[in-house]
């Protein structure tokens, strides 16, 4: 099958000039990957279905048209830009590599995208002027989970929703169990999802945040990493 035909069945108000929208997100990718490491995937196939198809699942655990999301470590733009492109959300992609940032506006340039920004920050330094701002806060395996409920849900509105994006490492969440804890979180569903094609196997967790985080955190990264909650 061609991959749009599966995008089109995951999202089945897809427009044309959305998949025209996706190919120049790909061109971009690709161009720019000759010169920086964006992503070890670069068959066309594959872009479309680990990184476009992949990133817009969020949309099928959330309504997340008309809310404000936060993507933490959105690296080359997943799932932030897909989302931005396919929805009516309002999303915010932070990076911590100004390299990624250039090339991230470049596209939301190339593309006249108004619902997305990005800025250069880190998610335990972003927290001083966004705690507890974002309806959604999510993140695509950028780190375990206990690492990334501390980098992620101190900017999560109370009654909001933390969404971690992950493969199949399922032994996380219990991993994760006393971080969510004390940061105030409660999961409310596990999906579980296969790529077209056998193209891997995706869990999304979903947390809503019940109460504010302490506020001692998020603590420096160091802390977080060699000292995980």
């Amino acid at each position: 099958m061609d991959v749009k035909q599966y995008l089109k069945e995951l999202m089945p108000e897809t427009t044309t000039k959305q998949l025209e929208e996706l190919d120049v997100f790909y061109d971009a990718l690709i161009e720019k990957n000759k010169v920086m490491n964006l992503t070890a995937i670069t068959d066309y196939n594959e872009v479309y279905l680990k990184h476009f198809y992949d990133s817009l699942l969020l949309t099928k655990c959330l309504d997340i048209n008309n809310k404000t999301l936060c993507d933490v470590g959105s690296g080359a733009g997943f799932p932030g830009l897909p989302v931005a492109i396919f929805t009516e959300c309002q999303v915010t992609i932070i990076d911590a590599l100004q390299k990624r940032i250039n090339f991230l506006n470049e596209v939301i340039t190339k593309l006249g995208l108004k619902n997305v920004k990005v800025l250069h920050e880190r998610a335990e330094e972003f927290v001083n002027k966004a705690r507890s701002s974002f309806d959604i806060v999510t993140a695509r395996a950028v780190a375990r989970l206990n690492i990334l409920a501390e980098l992620c849900l101190p900017l999560v509105k109370v009654g909001g929703f933390f969404v971690a994006m992950k493969g199949s490492n399922a032994e996380e969440l219990e991993e994760a169990s006393k971080a969510l804890k004390i940061l105030g979180a409660e999961l409310v569903k596990t999906y579980e999802f296969m790529l077209p094609e056998e193209m891997g196997l995706r869990h999304i967790y979903v947390f809503k945040k019940i109460r504010e985080c302490p506020s001692k955190y998020p603590r420096s990264f160091a802390k977080i990493k060699n000292n995980p909650l």
